[in-house]
């Protein structure tokens, strides 16, 4: 787990160099056991290093193969590199290291390479040679890759950071992605909120070769979904959910270092914890991040589940102030805004300080097995298409009249679906993490016309993707791959790494492995039919998990913003909010407006619909964004 960043197209090594030396300085929280960088024949390639696997300097990059032909730089890991390396005998293996299997694997496959890996990565391999240079992003997009390209000028980076140090990248805001901020709390790859800076997607490579630029995909959900299940008795399905789980999570516990697992209590990090207790060969440590309030407190059921598979358990008790002295040192670790990213920059922050160098996560568990209540509304929504079919006029009003009735988040989300011209996934999804409507948009931004709404362009372009496989997908998998690319890639998973990562942390998550993925997409939605909290999970599992855990309510990282808006965060928010009225691209009187209803208790004004405005403000400010 590391850093990396490079140049392509700088002819000359005394320009290029420094240029380099800034953007890996701007990442070195990412790796802080090794630095390095070479720069020669128009390409510079650096990288910060984090050490996981062979600790050793033979694990040194930029890796150049024995022959001298292959340079490579890579964050990430490859889980699954002992086995191809068994396979790859014929090459001559200097070290211990996941990076020299790449390395090993492009001498045989060349490009088609990544398709051998099972991992979390981001890599750039130079075949001088050949004259080309392969920019690759892992399938379901854990590990970052952000770029920017002018003329015959490439610049790339962990970080949006590193890029705007290289002096190279105008520090613009990029208003065609603010309003897919304001919708939904991130910009959707391959956009970012700064002009010019793009995002590799997942599952997408970059070709380079005499200066032309050929970007391709290698893998996608929809094209890429197993058909196993397909005959198959729900038994027998479980039996290979779990047999899937528990290589995912063997496969994720080969480290060199400390490691442990974030546990809060739920459902997918109990499960983690419970399969890592099976395969591991010493005894696995937990954290939970716990608080006083009982209100706010996971503790009593991360307790019993480090009790039940007898874990050395660390409670990191906080008080809500606690955690409020450390959103300022979070907020400055942001590399890209995002109204979700605190959380984790706690939890990470304690982790790292009780020792540890690398964690387990359940992330994506929610994703995959339908966790959130949006799998029940599409499904819900899918009985009741009739209703789309009434007239308009008739919908509407009754949308406003529930609305007016009971004016709050839900009834507006309500009345919106009223006017839909149809209920269709492409249109109902996007409505469920929007949290400013259009309408009230183009107040708050003076824009008479929005931007199309990226959301559900991905969604519909999903559908299109999948309309041309010769078998549907099921509805169930239909919104796991919408929520798997849009909230979870652009949201859960860049927070995890911009907020571990600036605590050298690296997190690993067993629930996206490509194997797992592709197998449960294909499960069909009588077996994932949410009756009972993620059922074909917690059924896969046998009895790992007690029946408390399956059954307890869901709470998520809960902490009073509603108050420290209110109150400890006042000042703060509101000269940030001000700010941001200053700006020409906001209608100041607008934003006012909201702030007011906020602190007045407006049920239509919750305080994530504040806080996120603030988060963005003060980017701006941090990055020097005009």
């Amino acid at each position: 787990m590391c850093g990396i960043s490079g140049i392509i197209g700088i002819q000359s090594s005394a320009e290029a160099g420094p240029v380099l030396d800034r953007m890996n300085e701007a990442i070195a929280h990412r790796g802080p056991d090794d630095s390095g960088g070479v720069v020669e024949a128009g390409v510079a390639l650096g990288q910060r290093r984090l050490s996981i696997i062979d600790l050793s300097c033979a694990g040194h990059q930029p890796m150049i193969s024995p022959d001298g032909n292959l340079v490579l730089i890579f964050n990430g890991e490859i889980y699954n590199f002992l086995e191809l390396k068994q396979e790859l005998k014929e090459y001559p293996f200097q070290t211990q290291t996941d990076t020299e299997v790449i390395l090993a694997a492009y001498k045989r496959w060349g490009r088609e390479c990544v398709h051998h890996f099972n991992g979390m990565f981001a890599f750039v391999l130079w075949d001088k040679a050949a004259g080309d240079i392969f920019i690759f992003r892992d399938r379901l997009g854990i590990k970052p890759l952000y770029y920017y390209q002018h003329d015959n000028l490439l610049l790339f980076s962990s970080e949006v950071r590193a890029l705007l140090s290289s002096g190279y990248v105008p520090r613009k805001l990029n208003k065609a992605a603010l309003s897919d901020y304001l919708r939904y709390q991130t910009v959707h790859a391959p956009e970012t909120m700064v002009e010019g800076v793009k995002m590799l997607m997942p599952g997408h490579g970059i070709h380079i070769k005499n200066g032309a630029y050929t970007f391709f995909q290698y893998w996608s959900p929809e094209k890429n979904y197993s058909r196993e299940a397909e005959g198959k008795s729900y038994q027998e399905i479980k039996q290979n959910v779990q047999q899937l789980l528990l290589s995912a999570v063997e496969r994720r516990l080969i480290a060199d270092v400390p490691f442990g697992a974030f546990l809060s209590g739920g459902i997918d990090s109990s499960a983690i914890v419970g399969l890592m207790s099976q395969v591991a060969k010493k005894k696995v440590k937990t954290f939970a991040v716990t608080f006083e309030e009982e209100a706010f407190s996971e503790a009593k059921y991360a307790a019993a589940i480090a009790k039940k598979f007898n874990t050395e358990h660390t409670e990191i008790r906080l008080t809500p102030n606690d955690f409020l002295g450390l959103i300022p040192a979070a907020l400055k670790a942001m590399d890209h805004p995002s109204g979700d990213g605190p959380n984790t920059y706690v939890v990470s922050k304690v982790t790292k300080e009780a020792g540890i160098t690398m964690a387990l996560s359940g992330l994506g568990g929610d994703e995959l097995f339908g966790g959130y209540d949006v799998f029940k509304r599409m499904l819900t929504l899918q009985k009741n298409q009739w209703v789309a079919g009434l007239p308009l006029a008739a919908r509407k009003l009754a949308g406003q009249a529930i609305h007016t009735l009971k004016p709050s988040v839900a009834s507006a989300k309500i009345d919106e679906l009223l006017r839909l011209p149809s209920w269709q996934l492409n249109y109902t999804y996007p409505i469920t993490r929007q949290v400013l409507s259009d309408a009230y948009l183009q107040k708050l931004t003076n824009q008479s016309k929005l931007e199309p709404n990226r959301v559900q362009q991905l969604v519909a372009e999903s559908r299109q993707l999948q309309a041309l496989q010769p078998h549907k997908l099921p509805l169930l998998s239909q919104v796991s791959i919408a929520e798997i690319g849009t909230y979870m890639q652009n949201t859960l998973l860049r927070d995890t790494d911009q907020m571990s990562m600036a605590h050298a942390l690296e997190v690993r998550v067993p629930f996206l492995d490509y194997e797992l993925v592709e197998y449960v997409l294909g499960v069909p939605d009588e077996h994932k039919y949410p009756t009972s909290p993620k059922r074909l999970l917690t059924e896969s599992l046998g009895d790992l998990l007690p029946m408390d855990i399956i059954n307890r309510p869901k709470m998520g990282f809960v902490l009073p913003w509603q108050n420290w808006l209110k109150e400890e965060m006042f000042s703060f928010a509101d000269q940030k909010l001000n700010n941001l009225g200053d700006r020409s691209a906001f209608n100041a009187d607008e934003l006012k407006e909201l702030w007011s209803k906020f602190r007045r208790g407006d049920a239509t004004v919750t305080w994530s619909r504040i806080w996120y405005l603030v988060v963005l403000e003060n980017w701006l400010e941090e990055n020097e964004i005009e």
